[in-house]
């Protein structure tokens, strides 16, 4: 008991402390510092970044990039709401039915659930390719221009259903389960008030990645829909940044200067990342509060 309270004493020292926090200090600098280079080319003119590159303040600043990308208010203002509407209902479904999946893969009353699981895990070594997957899509299943593409289409992840699977089965004891079964319960009521909220760690980590997938995803919108009303955030800083190499590329009159095509994709990252930036400080404490659970648990 003596050597472990000296331990204490010397781990809480002033001294240890100071240079646990300028340790912790020194790397969020390292983190943060990228963002600030970030947004102050982003708000840099593009004749500044041309000539003197990029530094941690505007040498000259100018909103043209913000400008240039907002000529069309309406347009940008329809991307920022198909792309949170697609995140919110996708991440939940998401996650809902890879839970579900997870759960009854899992279960040892399931018969060949161990070939099931294989056939999971094949398709993340084998794919039919991208030709047999538009097909089906579009063709078959009739979910071109539509909002169903957009959830539908990268809804599913192998790995996220093989994580769950793991994570259940060693965080739900089996007797719980049982006894659910004995009071009465079914197996949708038992998956609702047992398995999800004991599932809380892993779903909230696998929610920011969902999440993150849905709001970074551009292919989908590009190769399923040619409505505008359906097209993401992504897609459309993708087709601007597009028109801009084309008419630099094509047009021996336009100079390097006359559209900000430099100071343009830091302002397009701003933009993108923006709503998550603001967003994560108030996920954060469930996302961190959900690992240090699983970690107690295990």
């Amino acid at each position: 008991m003596s050597s472990l309270s000296v331990k204490s004493k010397k781990d809480s020292s002033p001294v240890y402390t100071t240079i646990s926090y300028a340790v912790v200090t020194i790397i969020a600098l390292v983190c943060v510092l990228p963002f600030i280079v970030l947004l102050a080319g982003a708000f840099s003119s593009e004749s500044s970044v041309l000539k003197d590159g990029y530094w941690f303040w505007p040498r000259e600043f100018s909103l043209e990039a913000f400008q240039f990308i907002f000529r069309f208010p309406e347009d940008v203002l329809s991307a920022y709401k198909v792309s949170i509407l697609i995140t919110i209902i996708g991440t939940v479904v998401s996650l809902f039915i890879s839970t579900m999946a997870a759960y009854v893969l899992c279960r040892k009353e399931l018969r060949y659930r161990n070939a099931l699981s294989f056939f999971l895990f094949f398709t993340t070594l084998f794919s039919g390719g991208l030709a047999p997957y538009y097909i089906w899509l579009s063709r078959y299943l009739h979910l071109s221009n539509t909002y169903y593409v957009l959830i539908l289409g990268p809804m599913f992840n192998v790995m996220y259903i093989l994580i769950l699977r793991s994570f259940i089965k060693g965080s739900v004891p089996e007797p719980l389960i049982e006894s659910g079964k004995i009071d009465g319960a079914g197996d949708l009521r038992i998956f609702l008030q047992l398995v999800i909220p004991l599932s809380k760690p892993a779903l909230a980590s696998i929610g920011v990645f969902t999440a993150l997938a849905y709001w970074n995803d551009w292919w989908t919108a590009m190769m399923f829909t040619s409505k505008d009303q359906l097209i993401p955030l992504q897609y459309l800083l993708y087709k601007m940044l597009s028109a801009i190499n084309l008419s630099a590329a094509m047009s021996e009159h336009v100079s390097s200067v006359s559209t900000p095509k430099e100071t343009f994709k830091l302002a397009m990252t701003v933009i993108a990342t923006g709503p998550i930036v603001m967003v994560f400080p108030f996920v954060q404490r469930y996302f961190v509060s959900g690992i240090t659970i699983g970690a107690v648990k295990g």
